[in-house]
């Protein structure tokens, strides 16, 4: 027989009546009081999206599904928890979309949020949408801008001209965060070097506190193991090797092996070094342009390959060896980079694999200076020793171990101001100007009389044009330099004429500080109210991916310091507890639009509900892992939702009293499990164990009890609010589940368990198990041990010498 329509499970109306409930309670939302107000605070954030694809796929929603049902838990525990929501909305990849579709990025941009903000609505999310933020609006990025200049005035971001990543695609300039194994993190196109003058923000001041840091963040080990290896700490010596023509100018290196500087035979320093151009001799000229010229066209990929033959060419300068004292030459050669060191180095062939290699292509001296236990020193080397040893051909440092050698021998070169100790790392200062339309203008004006010149802060937001042409080119120049009317404008210094800058910032600047602005969303007077900051901030818990460890994550911990240090911000670090959620493969294969195996939700939601769909994501695997999407998948989970539904509903059948005592230790040990693993973001495992305890409530066909259902109803509302709710409406209660701390209490005592199976050992081996009641005694275990028919078979003619018994474990008989 049909049950009536109202007594069936239907999620799509389950669900449009409580996101409508919500919306009209205002249940997700804080008000101006609440925000100043509210106690206990929670701060749930999860990594905000790019709006750059038409709508979000399955491993977006897996991400902040994850998240909501953290958010949602420590809600129902009687936190006032706020979890806003807003858009990455700025940026490359926006553009590209834009640019590939065919639509001016001011059109598609706010269709594209307005689409994704459906999504995530109707995903169930405990979303604060009266405190959203997108970065394209002038009212969000005044502030980024304005953030901009306090980094100025206080001495962090300064124009330089060097050498930078330059996409050939995405025609623009990249981060070195943003290059991945010599490949555009975008798009995998091999970067190129180009020198430009770019904006730098001057992270590398902050390196050792960045990495220092590291050792008390409660953050998943992976993420803090990526930064550090990119800050990249190193531990050696700056070395200085004079000029042969008789300046006072020498070339610096850092090198990790100062115990090998008796063996440098040559300098070699990258094509883009900015002494080639001094040192370089009048008959060398011409090659050495010509190779220059050569390399500015190679991607960083080819520079990197260990396996190609090495090429050079012979500046006709010389430097001396500070050890030696000894005249060297001074090559270029493309397999030296301006981005490792000073961009020069100390070539010692005969313990470096590179430097042999190059050494033998152009008939270099290679001299052995370390030497393992019981080499010959004066021997020829076959190829280059790099580990240590003891020094040889090292004059009055002979002898001594590679590490005593690196001591002394810097300590001597620095009595004649040619060498320290230094530490180097390997993070370079974050240049973040793009040569491309969609991003905020960066907030200068070059003057002729003045100079690079702020613009006031009064005069901000500076607008971002419409401008119909924004395809970006190859020739390095920003497309808003093809729109005079916008960049001619008077220097707010001198009032004369000025040109405004026409780069526009990286979107990773947009996303440094955007949790900052969250909790002041609608203040007009501060980029981020003071009051509300000292409130909310840092961030309790924050979950997103790994991917950004050395992109957001590391840029905002930088701009957070760079704020506290200009006193705009009492903490320095702005994520108290950060964990990388998993990736999301389907049928075994990773998901792209490629393979057209990428999972879209919307259809999936229409025919089975966002709960569903959110609890078969976090019953996929472990959250911090992902899991392997299957499209049958997610009937297990839907037939749990509709079960529990048909135990619940009708109502009227249920019975009334205390649980019963097997129902009763389950629930207890449910709600133990699921209160312990959920902050841990052990979701999998807390379904199984929901899912296991409503088999037992369900056994047998069994009647259940209110007392039975009701913690079950309340532990499934963070993975599956719409159902909850209604059931938990239909059980009689008033107000919204999420008003008050709901979160059922476990009894340790009642979730022991009453008896457990005991294996019975005879010499060690297992003849048979007993159950018996938790505790009990030695004697009552031997004899019930005894009646086994198996163990009684074992025992049978022998005599018992002795009784090794583990309460509740196991009981071994040791007959002879």
């Amino acid at each position: 027989m049909t049950p009536p329509e109202t007594d069936r499970y239907l999620p799509a109306e389950v669900e449009a009546k409580w996101q409508r409930v919500w919306e009209e309670r205002g249940t997700n939302s804080f008000s101006a009081e609440a925000l100043h107000s509210a106690e206990p605070r929670f701060y749930n954030l999860m990594m905000f999206p790019y709006p750059s694809a038409e709508g979000l796929h399955v491993g977006n929603i897996y991400a902040f599904t994850g998240a909501d049902v953290h958010g949602r838990f420590h809600r129902l525990t009687g936190k006032r928890v706020f979890e806003p929501m807003g858009f990455d909305a700025f940026g490359i990849h926006s553009e590209n979309f834009a640019l590939k579709v065919g639509v001016h990025p001011m059109d598609l941009i706010p269709r594209n949020v307005a689409n994704f903000a459906r999504q995530l609505r109707r995903i169930g999310g405990m979303f604060d949408w009266e405190h959203s933020v997108d970065t394209t609006t002038p009212e969000y990025y005044r502030w980024t801008q304005w953030l901009f200049l306090r980094l100025y005035h206080g001495g962090l971001a300064e124009r330089v001209e060097a050498p930078v990543n330059w996409c050939p695609s995405c025609k623009t300039v990249l981060a070195n965060e943003q290059v991945i194994a010599g490949l555009c993190e975008r798009c995998d196109t091999a970067v190129e070097q180009r020198r430009i003058a770019q904006w730098f923000f001057k992270i590398s001041n902050y390196a050792e506190r960045l990495l220092g840091n590291l050792r008390d963040l409660d953050w998943s080990e992976t993420t803090k193991k990526a930064q550090e290896n990119w800050i990249g700490r190193s531990e050696g010596a700056s070395l200085r090797f004079p000029l042969r023509d008789g300046s006072s100018e020498a070339i610096e290196v850092f090198t990790t092996r100062p115990d090998t500087v008796f063996g440098a035979t040559y300098m070699v320093l990258a094509p883009e070094h900015p002494l080639v151009e001094a040192l370089t001799t009048e008959d060398r000229r011409q090659e050495v342009s010509a190779y220059r010229d050569k390399v500015s066209r190679m991607d960083l990929v080819a520079r990197k390959k260990t396996d190609k033959t090495k090429t050079g060419v012979f500046t006709g300068a010389f430097c001396r060896n500070p050890a030696t004292e000894k005249d060297i030459p001074i090559w270029v050669a493309d397999y030296v980079l301006m981005d490792y060191g000073t961009g020069a180095i100390m070539a010692v062939p005969g313990h470096d694999e590179r430097d042999f290699e190059f050494a033998t292509e152009f008939d270099l001296p290679i001299v052995r200076v370390v030497a393992a236990e019981h080499e010959d020193p004066v021997s020829p080397l076959e190829a280059a020793y790099v580990g240590d040893g003891r020094l040889v051909n090292s004059g009055e440092f002979d002898g001594m171990s590679s590490e005593e050698g690196k001591h002394a021998i810097v300590a001597r070169l620095s009595e004649q101001g040619l060498g320290e100790l230094q530490v180097n790392y390997r993070l370079h200062d974050w240049c973040i100007s793009r040569q491309r339309y969609w991003g905020p203008p960066i907030p200068i004006v070059y003057c002729d009389a003045c100079g690079p010149v702020p613009v006031p802060e009064e005069e901000l937001p500076v607008l971002l044009p419409r401008v119909e042409d924004f395809k970006p080119d190859d020739s390095g120049i920003s497309p808003l330099a093809r729109v005079e009317e916008w960049y001619r404008t008077s220097c707010p210094q001198c009032g004369g004429a000025a040109r405004r800058e026409t780069d526009v910032s990286d979107t990773f600047l947009d996303s440094s500080w955007y949790f900052l602005r969250y909790p002041s969303s609608s203040d007009e007077e501060h980029a981020f109210n003071p009051e509300l900051t000292s409130r909310w901030l840092p961030v309790d818990a924050y979950i997103g991916g790994n991917e950004h460890a050395v992109l957001h994550l590391l840029y905002s911990r930088f701009i957070t310091m760079a704020l506290k240090d200009l006193g705009h911000l009492d903490f320095e670090e702005p994520f108290t507890r950060f964990r990388a959620h998993g990736l999301i493969i389907r049928e075994g294969a990773k998901m792209s639009k490629s393979r057209g195996n990428v999972v879209i939700p919307d259809p999936i939601i229409e025919r089975h509900g966002a709960d569903a769909f959110r609890l078969y994501l976090m019953f996929l695997g472990p959250f911090e892992e992902g899991g392997d999407y299957r499209d049958q998948g997610i009937q297990g989970p839907f037939g749990f939702l509709k079960r529990l539904w048909e135990t619940v509903v009708p109502v009227a059948e249920l019975t009334d009293g205390p649980p019963e005592a097997e129902v009763e230790r389950k629930l207890h040990q449910t709600i133990r499990q699921v209160t312990e693993q959920i902050p841990e973001l052990q979701l999998n495992t807390s379904v199984a164990a929901m899912m296991e305890y409503l088999n037992t409530v369900r056994a047998g066909g069994r009647k259940a009890a209110r007392s039975e259902v009701e913690p079950l109803v309340v532990m499934v509302a963070p993975f599956c609010p719409h159902l909850a709710e209604e059931l938990w409406e239909r059980l009689g209660n008033s107000g919204t589940l999420f008003d008050e701390g709901r979160w059922p209490a476990f009894d340790p005592e009642k979730a022991l368990e009453q008896t457990i199976t005991l294996a019975i050992q005879v010499n060690g081996k297992v003849r048979g198990t007993i159950d018996l009641p938790v505790g009990t005694p030695e004697q009552t275990a031997v004899s019930l041990a005894r009646e086994e028919p198996n163990v009684a078979r074992y025992l049978k003619s022998t005599e018992l010498r002795r009784v090794i018994y583990v309460p509740d474990r196991l009981l071994n008989l040791v007959v002879g």
